[in-house]
């Protein structure tokens, strides 16, 4: 396949505006768009910058706009792209640092201030602090998440309020205050329950679109939702 593979390119060094640069360059079907980027880079242009690590769905750096939607470089093959013409932007909703890096700062901001870890104060056990499978079922899904950001600059709501935490934020919160074994599912809830955490949440399905994990996004901030209306109002 020849694809015209266009890029939203901003150096700051030079640029005073991003502007659309146009390449084309041959590609297997079955390859990524990370592939794509790659040999674009090796060898067309080395200036082009981006992030990328792991290249198996995993780490989750490769996040960005790909057709119109927040995809993983590194698991989008063209084929399913469905067009010979590809246009890669940076995620929306942060800003651009170079080309298809963005400023993730007030990203990891928001995920620390919900406190993403466990709490638990009882003496460490001599093993491992064990849980029933229904209680793990509880949080499997919001486990998966990669912290790519994909949900969160994809979400209207993080576009138009810079202090909302966001979707991946509230998914991180899920996670623990749902997990039996956390003791500060209290102090999670005193932060999330404002205009500015889950009631900022309008319910649009766009993080469930994006998510490469396929985590149903949605359903854990309602979940969310009802412990907070069920155990506070």
């Amino acid at each position: 396949m020849n694809l015209e593979v266009t890029i939203r390119r901003f150096n700051p060094e030079i640029d005073d505006a991003a502007h659309d640069e146009l390449y084309h360059i041959d590609a297997e079907p079955m390859e990524r768009v990370l592939d794509v980027l790659n040999r674009l880079k090796w060898e067309s242009d080395g200036t082009l910058t981006y992030r990328k690590s792991c290249a198996h769905g995993v780490c989750g750096s490769d996040a960005m706009l790909i057709n119109g939607e927040n995809r993983l470089a590194c698991v989008t093959l063209v084929k399913d792209l469905k067009s010979t013409k590809i246009k890669i932007e940076p995620m929306p909703g942060s800003p651009v640092i170079k080309d298809l890096v963005v400023d993730q700062s007030a990203f990891w901001r928001k995920y620390e201030a919900v406190m993403p870890y466990l709490v638990n104060n009882d003496p460490p056990p001599e093993t491992e602090r064990y849980q029933s499978a229904d209680d793990q079922f509880l949080i499997e899904e919001s486990t998966k998440c990669i912290l790519c950001g994909a949900c969160t600059q994809s979400c209207p709501s993080s576009w138009g309020d810079d202090e909302y935490l966001g979707p991946a934020a509230l998914l991180k919160a899920y996670r623990f205050i749902f997990d039996s074994r956390d003791q500060a599912g209290a102090d999670r809830l005193n932060i999330i329950d404002n205009n500015k955490g889950l009631w900022k949440c309008y319910t649009i399905f766009n993080c469930v679109q994006a998510c490469p994990k396929e985590i149903d996004v949605t359903k854990h901030i309602s979940a969310l939702k009802r412990k907070v209306v069920s155990e506070r109002y």
